[in-house]
């Protein structure tokens, strides 16, 4: 695995080469490479067994785009000679951010996940004196993330899902949700904390979903950044999702226990500290439309969300 968003398996190309050489002499063939934030990145064995009969030097898997998959990137085919492209969204100008980030242009997110054949992989690097090369992602950060106000950065990265363009051979593969289950933010964070997710019976680490198409939820960024910021307003755990279709919250809202979310569901900024009662059922509305702002919601007593005390 590798950080999420982050190079290569190893960071220096000595020691991928001497990794590389150390497998290739015990046998080894293929290679899975995963970001270590995708939960459903597990091995696969029709896959793997998928992968070698196809005797392609690099695959990708990618799987349906969702409303959720905002910072995904997509595989586009190169013009000039058909190879194909990651197209990541930190690569993407702010004015082609829209069509780039289009579920309908663009329906399939890639993952991350790769398939690749370790002595193809080994004859790039000798033909690259040792260093992929890849291209350089920008990164805006500040010094201290949980900080706005300190010192700005820029972080340069590489991602190994860049590598695609290097193999002619190259091909994607499409899965589905259950193999991408991505924590990059406290909105996914909180949907994985909720009853929509169980981890399979007899597997002790494989997540399967209870709800298809999973809820979309979407949290004020002001208020829900960090997890300590998702852990102090939702301190009695996550709100059932089962019955969501999606959670909008923004303004600075504390959830109680046993909280119902039901439909499409947006809570308004009403100004200042706000908190949806224990045992609250939040009712939005259940066609496509965008929902209610602010629903009241029912709870015992008949309450609705209130301003906390």
């Amino acid at each position: 695995m590798v950080p999420a968003g982050a190079r290569g398996p190893l960071p220096h190309p000595d020691g991928l080469g001497r990794v590389l050489d150390a497998l290739l002499e015990r046998g080894y063939r293929h290679l899975f490479v995963s970001n270590v934030d995708n939960l459903g990145a597990v091995p696969d064995p029709r896959l793997a067994a998928w992968f070698a009969a196809s005797g392609a030097g690099y695959a990708a898997e990618v799987c349906p785009r969702t409303a959720m998959d905002r910072k995904g990137g997509h595989l586009v085919r190169r013009r000039a000679d058909g190879r194909l492209l990651l197209r990541d969204t930190a690569q993407t100008a702010s004015e082609d951010m829209g069509h780039a980030t289009d579920g309908e242009r663009h329906p399939w997110v890639h993952t991350n996940s790769l398939w690749l054949d370790l002595p193809r992989l080994r004859e790039l690097l000798l033909t690259h004196d040792g260093a992929l090369p890849l291209p350089l992602i920008r990164n805006t950060k500040t010094v201290d993330p949980t900080d706005p106000t300190s010192t700005p950065v820029v972080q340069v990265e590489s991602a190994m899902g860049g590598a695609v363009a290097l193999f002619d051979d190259a091909v994607a593969v499409g899965v589905g949700r259950d193999r991408f289950v991505p924590v990059k933010g406290t909105d996914e964070l909180l949907l994985l904390r909720s009853d929509v997710y169980e981890v399979g019976a007899g597997t002790g680490y494989r997540l399967l979903a209870g709800v298809d198409p999973l809820p979309v939820v979407s949290l004020d960024p002001e208020h829900y950044r960090f997890v300590h910021d998702l852990d102090a307003r939702f301190p009695d755990g996550a709100p059932s999702l089962r019955e969501a279709v999606s959670l909008q919250v923004r303004g600075d809202w504390t959830f109680g226990a046993q909280v119902v979310v039901r439909g499409r569901v947006r809570l308004d900024d009403r100004g200042g500290a706000r908190r949806v009662p224990d045992g609250t059922v939040l009712e939005g509305s259940a066609g496509p439309g965008p929902g209610g702002t602010g629903p009241g919601g029912t709870g015992p007593g008949g309450t609705g969300p209130e301003e906390a005390p």
